[in-house]
């Protein structure tokens, strides 16, 4: 038996509520033969920097697994750095923050009773991640003026009405979208569109939108495009009320495909967000790494899936490494 647990959590995440649970996932790991190692996300001292202490040999006779508590933005930092790092350890994830789309995909709730029986139980599901420039994302990629929305919503509003923050933001700023051209190119084909805001998603839902991808499947190996084209001002509210139904797909405004890389060139400097946080710069040139992650899901979930695996399975294919 592995005899550590890693648990990385953001303490000003959400509410900030999620560090009175802390003695509470102490003292399951504890009662399950296992000690907890807590690297706070905040403060000069990285979760990167942890993982340079880690003997590459022998890490994984030391540590079971990593535990990631916080928002998307959290969940990234601690996944660019695993990757960056070689770190081959399976990931359970508590959302904390205030948009916890990854979490949403594998049906996570805030219930910690719940959540700490899936990080010590055995079911993994197969996670792909996609890579952007020198970025790694777990979620999305999102590009356009609409970025600004996510980036400008007061954060104690968020705190205090989530998603709904997100909408009512949304709203206010549709009067003074610009359209922008972009040309995406993919092995499949070449767009050349006129829009104000797209998305390249692994996950399903982004910035609440919990149905802004719904067709996505986060292990097929494929990421999925979603572009907002230039439209009339009368339009937008039809398509926005859509797109919180998951009904966008059949607007004449929209455009989506799924491919495994594109590039995204366009003369404007738009604004881009990768899972919550600012972005890099265009031109920006994705691919997908395929099962990259081992993620803690519950037994409904992970059974979901072509087949179920557990701990010893996965590290017996050998599945890490770029």
């Amino acid at each position: 038996m592995r005899k550590k647990i890693i648990l990385f959590y953001n303490p000003k995440s959400g509410n900030g509520h999620f560090t009175k649970n802390i003695d509470y996932i102490i003292g399951r790991c504890q009662e399950a033969g296992y000690q907890l190692i807590p690297i706070r996300a905040a403060g000069e001292y990285s979760i990167a920097d942890f993982f340079e202490t880690l003997d590459q040999n022998t890490y994984k006779n030391e540590y079971r697994q990593i535990i990631a508590a916080g928002g998307d933005g959290t969940i990234n930092i601690c996944v660019n750095a695993m990757i960056e790092k070689n770190i081959d350890l399976p990931l359970a994830i508590m959302p904390a923050g205030t948009a916890n789309d990854f979490a949403y995909y594998f049906n996570l709730s805030n219930d910690i009773e719940r959540l700490m029986d899936i990080a010590l139980g055995d079911y993994l599901v197969a996670a792909d991640v996609g890579h952007v420039n020198e970025k790694y994302f777990i979620n999305v990629a999102a590009i356009g003026q609409v970025v600004d929305v996510s980036q400008k919503t007061d954060p104690n509003l968020k705190n205090s009405i989530g998603a709904l923050a997100y909408y009512l933001k949304g709203v206010s700023e549709f009067k003074n979208l610009k359209a922008t051209k972009v040309t995406i190119v993919t092995p499949e084909k070449t767009y050349k569109e006129k829009m104000y805001f797209m998305v390249v998603m692994n996950g399903k839902s982004a910035g609440g939108f919990k149905n802004i991808s719904p067709r996505s499947d986060i292990g097929d190996g494929k990421l999925d495009v979603i572009l907002f084209r230039a439209m009339h001002l009368i339009e937008m509210p039809s398509v926005f009320f859509k797109a919180l139904r998951g009904a966008h797909y059949k607007s004449k405004n929209v455009l989506s495909f799924q491919s495994s890389e594109l590039k995204i060139i366009s003369e404007s400097d738009l604004p881009t967000d990768i899972d919550g946080e600012h972005g890099t710069k265009l031109p920006l040139t994705f691919k997908v790494l395929p099962n990259k992650l081992k993620i803690f899901a519950s037994k409904d979930v992970a059974t979901g899936e072509e087949m179920p695996m557990y701990i010893d399975e996965w590290e017996n294919l050998g599945k890490w490494g770029l």
